[in-house]
């Protein structure tokens, strides 16, 4: 039996894609700092994060390629800053399809908070049932 993959929309692909550059810890550590900030260098990513300049680089150019970051030459080095409108974009998405297949119930309770809100805000947050 020939089983062939359903149609993927254009849409559905750059949304993966971003996603994609988003899985990864460092990724989300310099799009914090990114954020923190107007624009940085390479060198300042460097010295924030704790990676080699390599390590940077490396991650992100994966964040340029998901149209999360854009650079800008200047002079011998780049300048890099927060897509916001992408990332805005995304989590639009995001949330359009947590209602679509949810129905309304991924929303957490009142006065509950889910695992991963917690791990976003680095376990600080109290959860109810604890």
């Amino acid at each position: 039996m020939n089983i062939s993959e359903p149609d993927i929309n254009a849409g559905d692909e750059a949304v993966a894609r971003k996603l994609a550059a988003l899985a990864h810890p460092a990724r989300l550590r310099l799009l914090r700092h990114l954020g923190a900030a107007d624009s940085c260098c390479v060198k300042d990513l460097v010295r924030r994060g704790g990676l080699a300049q390599s390590t940077v680089s490396q991650h992100l150019k994966v964040l340029v390629e998901a149209d999360l970051v854009s650079f800008r030459p200047e002079r011998q080095s780049s300048r890099y800053s927060i897509n916001a409108s992408a990332l805005r974009e995304l989590a639009g998405v995001i949330g359009q399809t947590l209602d679509h297949c949810c129905g309304g119930c991924c929303a957490p309770g009142e006065g509950k908070t889910s695992d991963f809100e917690r791990q976003a805000n680095g376990g600080l947050t109290a959860h109810k049932d604890m």
